[in-house]
């Protein structure tokens, strides 16, 4: 297993990290034999959430975890610092633990989040009396979704590391991540976990594409949410796998079938439009919305009922609104001229798009 530093920690994490959320969907004999395997194959990661079964996550985990040689992370929703507090004193109870290395503020997606914590009285309060106590060895921050609060609450706090989704489908809904977080971090030298690299299991078709994208980031950690001993073997063996170069990116972006004709790249190649729409500008607002899951097209029932779960998954359409709602001019002028369909590399649809656009923000579903 490879190891990399992560940001200005004096950590060692290993690439691959264990992911505590699915945990709560198996059986602790099970638990007890993916971390052994995860452990032999060189794994040292393990992160759970006080909200996964309100400490479910946790408990199990902390009947099978060493007491020393790894590195244990956890979470708390609390907004407040009375609320934080209590997570983590449960938290410590529950993993049997005097100390976890890293204490993460989690989904902080919206401005109110961030200012609550920041607060006088809000959960930073509690990092700083955690660090004095030695409850903890450093903070983080995570995020779903829309990255713009992140990036703000990295601009306004010294966090010594982050995790966001990080993958090839929510690059397109979320650009901000990799195009603004990303570079701050690594130039302000914080740690950058990646979650979700299969998209909440969208991806699960193409997982060595999956795991190779998300290797093309300067990342120190991929969490996969793991349930069984077969995950965990392909994950190992994914971990492996060389990052994509340049030109095999380029092909993965145009042909990937997830992407399909329907999901738009931010190429902007579709522009100037005749009528001064900006159309990635509301394909943008779409993505925040639902993630451009929703297209209308007819597929069987498993995939649609997965793409149905996904697509508000993030919980981002207050942003997608507010985004389409301040773009001008407005997809009625939108004259079907067909021009941007001819300038599309992707084949993609694009004044079908747009009713689609229009109908989700306008209706709240598609016509």
């Amino acid at each position: 297993m490879e190891y990399r530093r992560l940001g200005k920690t004096d950590l060692e994490v290993s690439l691959l990290g264990l992911g505590g959320f699915h945990l709560l969907e198996i059986e602790l004999e099970t638990v007890k034999e993916i971390v052994e395997r995860y452990l032999e194959a060189g794994g040292n990661y393990f992160e759970t959430a006080r909200s996964y079964g309100d400490g479910v996550s946790e408990r199990k985990l902390s009947l099978v975890l060493p007491k020393d040689g790894i590195i244990v992370a956890s979470k708390t929703e609390g907004r407040d610092r009375k609320s934080s507090e209590r997570d983590l004193l449960a938290t410590l109870k529950a993993l049997g633990r005097e100390h976890i290395d890293i204490l993460f503020l989690h989904a902080v997606t919206k401005n109110s989040d961030w200012e609550e914590i920041s607060s006088s009285d809000g959960a930073l309060r509690t990092i700083e009396w955690a660090k004095r106590e030695g409850l903890i060895s450093y903070v983080g921050i995570t995020s779903h979704g829309y990255g713009g609060t992140l990036l703000r609450a990295l601009k306004e706090y010294p966090f010594d590391l982050f995790m966001t989704q990080m993958n090839y489908y929510d690059r397109f809904n979320f650009p901000e991540i990799e195009t603004k977080v990303i570079p701050f971090a690594v130039s302000n030298n914080i740690g950058i976990v990646a979650m979700k690299p299969l998209a909440d299991g969208y991806l699960w078709r193409s997982t060595e594409n999956a795991f190779r994208y998300t290797l093309t980031i300067p990342v120190s950690c991929i969490v996969s949410g793991i349930n069984s001993i077969e995950q965990l073997e392909e994950d190992l063996r994914l971990i492996e796998k060389e990052p994509f170069s340049s030109e095999e990116l380029d092909e993965l972006l145009l042909t990937a079938p997830e992407l399909g004709n329907y999901v738009c790249r931010q190429c902007m190649k579709c522009l100037p439009c005749p009528q001064g729409i900006n159309i990635p500008g509301f394909f943008l607002a779409e993505g925040r919305y639902d993630r451009q899951m929703l297209d209308g097209k007819v597929r069987d029932a498993a995939d649609y009922a997965l793409r149905d779960r996904l697509a508000h998954w993030f919980g981002s359409e207050e942003q997608g609104l507010s985004e389409y709602s301040t773009i001008s001019p407005g997809l009625d002028s939108c004259d079907d001229c067909g021009v941007c369909n001819e300038r599309c590399p992707y084949e993609i649809d694009i004044p079908r798009k747009l009713r689609i656009v229009k109908s989700k923000f306008t209706e709240g579903y598609i016509w």
